[in-house]
């Protein structure tokens, strides 16, 4: 580990224990505003609650025995019960505030509770001296001997119940100034608790700050600043963390470690990649050399099947007038002989006219259209009505219309529908159903029929050119039919397969692209139409 790197976990070391004790005395600070708080409500309960109330009642108090002394002096002068009843609300007052104030006082409240015992024996002294046998003398006497019994008396005794109220006040006044006091400072207090926490949060964030750009920020910065370079294109350049903590290092080294792997992989990619377009190159040759080949062969095929009919012609021609002429005249071998060079001849005029079919397929073309598929088989009909024979049954749904060259596709189901009628079992009449579903953007057709069926081993090799599952003398034909078939179907963008999975006969299906906006045929049995029924 180097030194920057020890420093960097000293730091840290530093960063947690100063979090830590900021941790602490933020805590302490906080019980402490705690305590403050909760001191500082008793007092401002205190006065408001307390103090202020019981100076409100000690003013009600004096209230109250002014009254009374009043009530007195004026039932004195007149003799009348009316003039006496500020004297007894006045008591009434009296004895109410008393208890209010003895309500409001708690512990430690000394000195306002014996000025308040000395308001009451005072105010008892004045009442029984001077208010009683005041009433008692009018009562008894008049209110003549009532006035001067009260210019005979002195004040001095109500005024000593008036100065211990006035005592009382003084001393709730100093509980209340005393406990404003006290509220004024716990607040201070908190004031400054609040400035201290501030200065603290504030100066630990500063130097969080600052170690934070020392070891985050800047190398970050730095390492950004390499990585972006290394995105733009240089792969060879190192990547370093010449700062900051021991993390951010380690992940400079991942990084360099990564971009090693890449600048190897990427090296290796542009090896493969130009490989790759090597091989691209040579099969782009060979894709060209086979389709200039393959468009010779069908050239060549073509040419060598046109080219063939015109003498192949004359030898079929001339065998058949030995056959005619010569018949019966030479001995039954040479008879034999010339058979089979007629019989020769001609299998290899219809092997020429397959294989001319063959090579034109997509080399010679209308174009496509669009083509009703019901009119092509109406016409496969009209050319399959002598191999049908009489009891042959041939059946299709509505068919759509697709896009194509109608020859083509009706050399298509003329080959489906005649294999099925060649391929027939005996002694059963043949039965041929054609049947059509959508399948997404494709058309798919099945021909069944109740035959001689297919084996599923040579379900891939019936699509091949001149292979033939039977013997020549047991079904006519050159072996080329379904191979036409494959050829016009991938011609039209579709595919062709066997279904080998029918009880009876042969069952074969082929896909052609749907016309945009066309919709699902009508595909009910009840609506199908039998266009060869004999």
């Amino acid at each position: 580990m180097s030194l920057f790197d020890a420093r960097s976990w000293t730091l840290r070391g530093r960063i947690v224990a100063l979090c830590a004790a900021v941790g602490v005395l933020l805590g302490a600070l906080g019980v402490f505003a705690a305590l403050t708080a909760a001191a500082n409500n008793r007092q401002v309960d205190d006065v408001l609650n307390r103090a202020s109330p019981m100076r409100a009642a000690g003013e009600t108090l004096n209230t109250a025995l002014v009254d009374q002394e009043t009530g007195i002096r004026g039932f004195a002068i007149t003799g009348e019960d009316r003039n006496l009843r500020p004297y007894e609300t006045g008591l009434a007052d009296q004895q109410r505030e008393i208890a209010r104030i003895q309500g409001l006082l708690k512990p430690g409240d000394d000195e306002i509770r014996n000025a308040l015992a000395t308001v009451q024996a005072r105010a008892e002294t004045w009442r029984a001296d001077v208010a009683e046998p005041i009433i008692r003398t009018v009562r008894e006497q008049g209110p003549s001997a009532g006035r001067g019994l009260v210019e005979a008396s002195d004040t001095t005794e109500f005024d000593a119940v008036r100065q211990s109220v006035a005592e009382m006040q003084s001393h709730i006044q100093v509980l209340r100034a005393a406990s404003a006091v006290a509220a004024r400072d716990s607040s201070r207090t908190l004031v400054y608790i609040e400035i201290a926490a501030a200065v603290i949060i504030v100066l630990t964030g500063a130097f969080l700050l600052f170690l934070l750009d020392r070891l985050v920020s800047r190398p970050i910065t730095d390492l950004a600043d390499q990585v972006r370079r290394v995105a733009a294109g240089d792969y060879d350049r190192h990547i370093v963390s010449e700062g900051g903590s021991s993390d951010l290092v380690a992940l400079a080294n991942d990084v360099d470690r990564m971009r090693q792997q890449i600048a190897s992989e990427l090296t290796e990619v542009r090896d493969a990649r130009s490989h790759i377009e090597w091989v691209n190159a040579q099969l782009k040759n060979q894709a060209e050399e086979l389709t200039r080949s393959n468009r010779d062969l069908e050239q060549f095929a073509y040419v060598a099947s046109h080219d063939l009919q015109e003498p192949l012609r004359k030898v079929a021609s001339f065998c058949q007038l030995l056959q005619r002429r010569y018949a019966g005249q030479m001995d039954e071998r040479a008879d034999q002989y010339i058979g089979f060079a007629v019989d020769g001849a001609q299998r290899m005029q219809r092997l020429i006219n397959d294989l001319l079919a063959f090579s034109r397929i997509g080399r010679l073309t209308s174009g496509f259209t669009e083509v009703d598929l019901n009119k092509i088989l109406a016409d496969a009909k009209s050319q399959l009505e002598a191999r049908a024979g009489e009891d042959a049954e041939i059946t299709w749904p509505e068919m759509p219309t697709v896009e194509g060259e109608e020859p083509l596709l009706t050399t298509l189901f003329i080959n489906l529908i005649g294999n099925s009628l060649k391929f027939r079992r005996p002694d059963v009449p043949p039965v041929v159903r054609i049947t059509v579903e959508r399948d997404g953007g494709e058309w798919q057709i099945n021909v069944r029929d109740n035959g001689i069926g297919i084996e599923a081993e040579f379900a891939d090799k019936v699509f091949v050119i001149f292979q033939r599952l039977h013997a020549r003398d047991a079904y006519e034909g050159t072996g080329i039919g379904l191979a036409i078939v494959k050829k016009i179907v991938e011609y039209h963008g579709g595919r062709v397969w066997l279904d080998v999975d029918v009880p009876e006969g042969a069952s074969i299906y082929f896909t052609l692209p749907v016309l945009p906006g066309t919709d699902d045929p009508e595909q009910q049995h009840d609506g199908a139409r039998e266009v060869v029924d004999a």
